[in-house]
């Protein structure tokens, strides 16, 4: 019976290291061919770079595509949203789900269908232009910002319902404010559940490119999805170039989520039982 489960866990182990391999493959594929030359990179094989490894595609793909100004540009879009979303979910959360009166519950779930409603393109360009936040770097914050609050309240109002509410009743006791007892005592303990929302954002508006594709006419404004699509565009037969623009653009979202991915299981999983 003991050699049978344990016969069944090397199995489960090494399907599972077959499928993660299986999925490691286009990030393999693009990583060797962006370390070829243009000639070797032209058809996308698997196979090892032959001969000296072109680590100078790394730098003309920075100085042609302009990936530093882009590089900045998502931080500025990715760092802008984190605030506002998070920010602004956390305390919409608390106070929801903490008041959970008939009102509230229908506020709650009026925001929540903004999970799954389709976005109009037309309404939010008039929305935009009448705000005259097109083409600005503000507008396109608060536009990543309110794509993921519903998700990221979502996300919160489930975790603050496993804080005990005692803690609020103790901490008005002693004399906090409204505003102290929620930053002074609620917030710290959403620290799980924040990472989570903070990695989910960062990961969200980095790969966004629908979103500044139709609101960003400035190319001195475009985040780095954009740019490699341009860069595609003009270099679109040097695929060792391409595949250097890849490797730089996905090196954040990659290393963002090696850092949070302990606490992406940990915060989705603890506010996932009640709601």
């Amino acid at each position: 019976m003991k050699s049978k489960k344990i016969f069944h866990e090397i199995l489960t182990n090494l399907f599972a290291w077959m499928f993660s391999l299986l999925l490691l493959v286009p990030l393999i594929l693009i990583l060797f061919n962006a370390l070829k030359t243009s000639l070797l990179a032209s058809d996308m094989s698997l196979a090892l770079p032959q001969g000296p490894i072109q680590w100078e595609n790394f730098a003309v793909v920075i100085e042609k595509g302009k990936l530093i100004q882009s590089f900045f540009n998502s931080a500025i879009y990715s760092i802008g949203s984190i605030i506002l979303c998070t920010g602004l979910s956390a305390m919409c959360a608390y106070v929801l789900s903490r008041n959970r009166n008939r009102l509230n519950k229908l506020v709650y779930i009026f925001i929540v269908l903004g999970i799954a409603m389709p976005i109009n393109f037309v309404t939010l360009i008039k929305v935009m232009q009448a705000m005259h936040l097109m083409n600005s770097r503000i507008g396109m914050i608060l536009l990543y910002g309110a794509m993921q609050i519903p998700f990221t309240i979502f996300l919160i109002y489930g975790f603050i319902g496993k804080i005990p509410a005692d803690l609020d009743e103790a901490g008005i006791i002693d004399g906090c404010t409204p505003l102290q007892l929620f930053f002074k005592i609620i917030l710290p303990l959403l620290k799980p559940v924040l990472v989570t929302a903070i990695v989910l954002t960062f990961l969200n508006t980095w790969n966004e490119f629908v979103l500044p594709l139709y609101f960003l006419n400035s190319s001195a404004k475009w985040p780095m999805t954009l740019a490699v699509y341009n860069f595609f565009g003009m270099y679109f037969k040097d695929w060792n170039l391409v595949c250097a623009d890849i490797v730089l653009t996905s090196v954040p979202v990659i290393v963002v989520y090696l850092l949070g991915q302990k606490h992406i299981v940990s915060g989705m999983t603890s506010g996932a039982v009640k709601g």
